[in-house]
């Protein structure tokens, strides 16, 4: 894989990881867990199937970006790229827990 491609693997890869995973606990607790929107279930239906296709198309490419040899700086960048969206994944896990108990 030359430099060029994984440029575009980390570039797209990272916003479309990230931003989901961002969003995806505020469009939760805002659309579901205490819905105060106006049709909150047909914002829900169209928001999460696109927030699930973007965080796929992410992960997919910053993945692939990680493991195609040979391992370079655009490598590691994807590598931290996706421990941040771990630390994202982790935290969002954690507050959903903390609001199921809350209930």
């Amino acid at each position: 894989m030359d430099w060029r491609s994984r440029e575009r693997l980390l570039f797209w890869g990272a916003p479309l990881a990230i931003i989901p995973a961002l969003l995806f606990l505020p469009a939760f607790v805002a659309l579901i867990f205490s819905p105060r929107i106006s049709h909150a279930i047909v914002w829900s239906i169209v928001l999460f199937p696109i927030l699930f296709a973007a965080e796929v198309a992410g992960v997919w490419k910053l993945a692939r970006g990680c493991v195609e040899p040979p391992f370079n700086l655009l490598s590691m960048l994807s590598f931290g790229a996706m421990l941040v969206l771990l630390v994202i994944v982790t935290y969002t896990g954690v507050f959903l827990v903390a609001l199921a108990e809350r209930m």
